[in-house]
């Protein structure tokens, strides 16, 4: 059986927002991703859901990617799930060395029961065997109220104290300056045990305060991923690549508006900041290359400045024309894991982050999205996320920063508790 659309209008685009963010919660399977109104190119959907499994595909690295390009031709159907970052070991050969208490396989992805499109004049709802009409009542009957839990306090360990810190950033800029990398993108983990709380209310809380143009809740079963994301790691529609990496933050000043424009100008022109995102450019360039027709790569957008709520990035886009002989399985092999969280060159830095960091990142680093049933797709980054197990109560969030050889251990470590403490006072409110 093939699946059907249907269309309803809604009169209160916030309201049914959340009716559909809790009603994908009661599935032991869920996806839902928000665009939060950003304006940006190459998105097609405000909002889209996707709940209950009818068919899945989970996998550890090691002909992951194959079997995964099986399942999407099998079922030639809406398809949602994740890359995790430990697919490196089969997409650059950096074995996966890291104790990782998270949980989440390194890819899975599924079938959903039900499909929703959502934006501000209208739901689309999407299902193969069911009564449209009566989802859509399940939606609108949603109260939230039944689904809020209050949470224990959690109290927040890190896996690497500031000695360590500065030793292990020390040691990675003698590799910088022997010539064995130009940059690293270095991690910590910050988790607590015991950990009882509820994960919607946290994606509430999180995207609340942060509301980023690719943010995400997923569940699998016991596990939970609350994903605050502004950068796009992928996106395919028709026979184009879009890649959008960050590289050059700086936090803003929403007080005093000539501050606030004075920040963003200096980051625009900031040499520091230019040299590493023109680094992570050419490192897509040549990754786009290897499925991408010749000559085809352009650079779209060079050290464009994009403000969000809380922090100015610094954007550039990179696209290609893809070989029509390239399947999703080649796209992924060719370019994973993104350039913007490893650094470069990419297969030496993966090795000197397996080496350097303590625990693995798992989800962290990865990618969450969609494939549709002609082969499109769009694929996050997944930062600024915290990962919840609840059978094991262990959560935990990275934080991380680019390493140069110019970079003062201290501050990176300073700006890494910044970073952390930021997640924490959600944890709080959550």
């Amino acid at each position: 059986m093939k699946r059907t659309f249907r269309s309803f209008p809604i009169h209160n685009f916030p309201e049914t927002k959340k009716q559909v963010l809790h009603w994908c919660h009661q599935s032991g399977t869920c996806v839902f991703l928000d665009n939060n109104q950003y304006d940006l190119p190459n998105s097609k959907y405000e909002c889209l859901a996707a709940a209950g499994s009818r068919h899945e595909i989970r996998l550890d690295a090691g002909g992951a990617l194959r079997k995964l390009q099986i399942f999407i031709d099998q079922h030639a159907d809406w398809c949602f799930g994740h890359i995790g970052y430990g697919l490196k070991s089969e997409t650059e050969f950096v074995a996966n060395t890291l104790p990782d208490k998270s949980g989440f396989p390194d890819l899975f992805f599924f079938i959903p029961e039900v499909v929703v499109q959502l934006d501000e004049a209208e739901i689309l709802i999407g299902c193969i065997d069911r009564n449209h009409e009566d989802i859509l009542q399940e939606i609108i009957s949603c109260t939230h109220d039944r689904y809020i839990q209050h949470s224990s306090s959690v109290s927040i360990c890190q896996s690497v104290d500031k000695l360590t810190y500065v030793e292990q950033i020390q040691r990675i800029q003698s590799h910088i300056l022997r010539g064995d990398c130009y940059e690293l993108n270095y991690c910590i983990e910050f988790y607590a045990e015991q950990a009882d709380l509820n994960p919607l209310c946290l994606y509430e809380r999180l995207t609340s305060l942060s509301p980023n143009p690719f943010s995400a809740y997923y569940r699998i079963r016991d596990l939970y991923l609350s994903c605050a994301s502004p950068e796009r790691y992928m996106s395919k529609k028709a026979d184009r690549l879009f890649s959008q990496p960050i590289k050059g933050t700086v936090r803003r000043n929403i007080q005093d508006q000539e501050e606030d424009e004075r920040l963003k100008w200096h980051l625009s022109h900031s040499l520091k900041e230019r040299s590493e995102n023109v680094m992570v450019v050419d490192l897509v360039r040549n990754d786009l290359s290897r499925v991408c027709l010749p000559s085809s790569v352009q650079v779209d957008e060079l050290f464009s400045v994009h403000t969000f709520p809380h922090l100015h990035h610094m954007i550039s886009t990179i696209s290609g024309k893809l070989r029509h002989d390239k399947t999703f399985a080649d796209i992924i092999r060719a370019t994973f894991p993104m350039g913007s969280m490893t650094g470069a060159p990419k297969k030496r830095v993966l090795e000197l982050i397996e080496k350097y960091e303590l625990t693995a990142r798992s989800i962290f680093s990865g990618a969450l999205g969609y494939i549709t049933p002609e082969g499109d797709f769009d694929l996050n980054v997944i930062i600024r996320s915290i990962v919840y197990n609840h059978t094991q109560q262990y959560l935990s969030y990275h934080v991380g920063s680019g390493i140069t050889g110019y970079a003062d251990a201290e501050q990176e470590y300073a700006e890494c508790l910044l970073k952390a403490e930021a997640i924490a006072m959600i944890l709080k409110g959550a």
